[in-house]
């Protein structure tokens, strides 16, 4: 018996599936099989399913033009046009009231559905739950997911006073949210939890973005383990290909959506659904639009709005493709710097359009590289990273107009652990304290406070208040005690 054990063990091993490994030699990744003799039989199926998990042929395409279209020279930038910016200063307040009623209008049509980008874990933040999960200290407590979700159900009862006196039948605003492979599960057991926050669960939609092999300079497949592929999410910019892959640009036309708005999960005072930005960008008639602010300073680490080459298509350059003159440059015209829209990732585009997108980025397979520090069987090793950006879209845009909004009303990044220098929890907080304030005080209400009011303030419930209308009959010549939430 203990002769037959001994040379069972001696056994070789059986060879890799001989079509597997051929197809891995076309392009050029036969090494992903270099440990085979020593995977045990269950390790060796493992390595066999992730790999013919892979679409190989699409893989070795973005490997290749990625690595190809490195070094190649970019063409000049130029200023975004100033006629192509609509300014907070130039609105008047017929033009806003008009493009609100507008935005409504789409809104309870069922013409406009929610995007959000929410692929990333909470990190830099120290945590490991997804982004939207994060609670940033408000009075309330309440998520970025719960805020997000208020905003939605208040914009619904808007849309519905506006068009019958809030009598019930306006379509529900869809919710698509766009996970992980790291966040998903984690994603949908929140919302189970907290009951949807009051949205009806046919109204969200929870999708995933791909993720792609992460590579050596030389385009070979790094080995997480002997038997894994090492991957990376492919990017907020993986939207365009997840929607197409799973169907939901069908199910948006289905359902009658023409407009989409699409933001990131990270700002506390994103305004989703901003009735004024839908309103715009149906009376532009463009095909892609983003909310941008002005740079605060020079040195700023965030993309800008630029035009690629002569009168050339309207994109974003990213801050380390910006060398200092560059960025100190002023426009003499304005006095603003020449490169000052800031893209603080608050799109709109319309669904022909994304359709346009999905089918253009995958035939062109550009993706971004980052050299990144890769788990392997190696210990860490330092390796390329593949990913698109959500604003690789706007190349392809006929058309693209820009909207400025204020950074203090609508842009409140949460990036970064408290006791970082800049986008923390903390700062986060007193941007919408500070705001609500402002709100409470407009509408006639007052404020008692026991420590310095720079540091505090109130909350008000995105249930009560979208953009701070409606507040009189709540605030006025009433006293609220910072910090505290108003909530009725």
């Amino acid at each position: 018996m203990k002769e037959f054990e001994s040379t069972a063990v001696s056994a070789p091993a059986p060879p890799p599936p001989q079509a597997l490994l051929e197809r891995l030699k076309d392009y050029g990744q036969e090494d992903a099989f270099a440990l085979w003799d020593e995977l045990s039989p269950e390790e060796r199926d493992l390595l066999v399913r992730d790999i013919e998990n892979l679409d190989l042929p699409r893989v070795d395409r973005i490997i290749r033009c990625s690595l190809r279209s490195q070094g190649l020279p970019t063409p000049a930038v130029e200023p975004v046009p100033e006629a192509s910016v609509s300014t907070v200063e130039e609105r008047t307040l017929e033009e806003r009231e008009r493009w609100w009623k507008m935005g409504l209008k789409a809104i309870s049509e069922g013409r406009l559905a929610v995007l959000l980008l929410s692929g990333g874990q909470g990190t830099r933040l120290g945590s490991s739950d997804p982004k939207g999960c994060f609670n940033i200290g408000l009075p309330s407590g309440k998520s970025l997911f719960q805020l997000q979700a208020e905003r939605i159900l208040c914009l619904q009862r808007l849309a519905a006073q506006s068009v019958n006196d809030g009598a019930a039948g306006i379509m529900p605003i869809h919710w698509y949210i766009m996970t992980s492979p790291f966040t998903d599960d984690a994603t949908r057991k929140f919302f189970e939890s907290h009951k949807y926050f009051g949205l009806e669960t046919d109204q969200v939609t929870f999708f995933q973005q791909g993720t792609i092999p992460c590579v050596s300079k030389d385009g070979r497949f790094i080995m997480e383990t002997p038997y894994k592929v090492a991957k990376a999410p492919d990017g907020n910019g993986g939207v365009y290909s997840a929607l197409k892959s799973s169907r939901l640009l069908e199910d948006m036309a289905m359902r009658g959506v023409r407009y989409l708005d699409c933001y990131g999960v990270d700002n506390a005072l994103v305004r989703v659904a901003d009735p004024t930005f839908v309103g715009y960008f149906i009376d532009k008639g463009v095909a892609a639009a983003a909310k941008v602010v002005r740079k605060a300073y020079p040195q700023e680490n965030v993309g800008v709005f630029v035009r690629r080459g002569k009168g050339g298509p309207v994109s974003v350059l990213e801050y380390s493709e910006m060398d200092s003159s560059m960025a100190c440059a002023i426009n003499q015209e304005t006095g603003r710097l020449r490169f000052c829209w800031s893209n603080v990732c608050l799109h709109m585009f319309t669904l022909d359009f994304l359709n346009q997108v999905a089918n253009g980025l995958e035939k062109d397979s550009i993706y971004h590289l980052a050299e990144k520090k890769i788990p392997s069987i190696h210990g860490y090793t330092m390796g390329l990273k593949l990913e698109q950006f959500i604003f690789d879209a706007f190349p392809y845009a006929p058309s693209t107009a820009l909207f400025e909004v204020v950074r203090e009303e609508e842009f409140a990044p949460v990036k970064n652990a408290n006791g970082s220098n800049f986008d923390t929890p903390d700062s986060a907080r007193l941007l919408v304290l500070r705001l609500h304030t402002r709100w409470v005080v407009a509408a006639g209400g007052f404020l008692t406070h026991s420590v310095p009011l720079y540091a505090t303030g109130v909350e008000i419930s995105p249930l009560c208040s979208y953009a701070g209308e409606n507040l009189e009959a709540i605030c006025r010549g009433r006293t609220f005690h910072a910090p505290c939430e108003i909530s009725f």
